[in-house]
């Protein structure tokens, strides 16, 4: 793991002097190391979004709580926190589409979302707010009913799912600090 990349994310320690900062930054790091061990998680913010993301369900940790934001993945436990950075030029949506039942959801949890149409073929597509296709491809939605994707920092446009069970469109935007990284109003319907 990177005790850099962690360092990355973290505030200086408040007292503002060299071996203040220093020595919060150092417990941050060791803090952080520590949950990720817990949890047996290793690697950078997007290494584990993606681990998370496909581990089946029953496999996730119970006590870990883990929140993709913006611009950083918050992951804590009842013994710790953690902080890792998110690459400043792209942003990662988790999509589930759905039938009959959905969720309200604003920034993703990868431990506890839990969408309707699990292990289910589909096929996605992003497009940009020119019509430019990002994403056009088949993938099975994983054990939590979502399919994740990188897209560009800035961005706007549509997402389309196509699947046996309808088809649905839903508008997107990668451009705010707060905009949404979890995406369950995407309601699948039959022409």
């Amino acid at each position: 793991m990177s005790t850099g990349l962690l360092l990355g994310g973290c505030a200086p320690g408040s007292s503002g002097s060299p071996d203040a900062s220093s020595a919060g930054a150092a417990t941050t790091a060791t803090s952080s190391a520590a949950l990720l061990a817990r949890h047996g998680l290793a690697g950078d913010g997007p290494a584990i979004v993606e681990r998370l993301e496909a581990m089946p369900s029953q496999d996730r940790p119970r006590d870990l709580m883990a929140s993709v934001r913006p611009g950083e993945l918050q992951l804590s436990d009842g013994q710790g926190k953690a902080i890792l950075p998110m690459p400043r030029d792209r942003f990662y949506l988790s999509v589930a589409p759905y039938v009959d039942h959905t969720h309200e959801c604003h920034f993703h949890s990868l431990t506890t979302c839990q969408g309707e149409m699990m292990r289910a073929p589909v096929h996605l597509t992003i497009r940009d707010g020119s019509g430019a296709p990002l994403v056009d491809k088949d993938v099975v939605t994983n054990a939590n009913g979502f399919v994740g994707t990188w897209l560009p920092k800035g961005s706007s446009g549509t997402v389309e799912v196509t699947s046996p069970s309808g088809r649905g469109t839903q508008s997107f935007s990668t451009a705010a600090a707060d905009d949404p990284t979890c995406m369950t109003t995407l309601r699948l319907t039959r022409s």
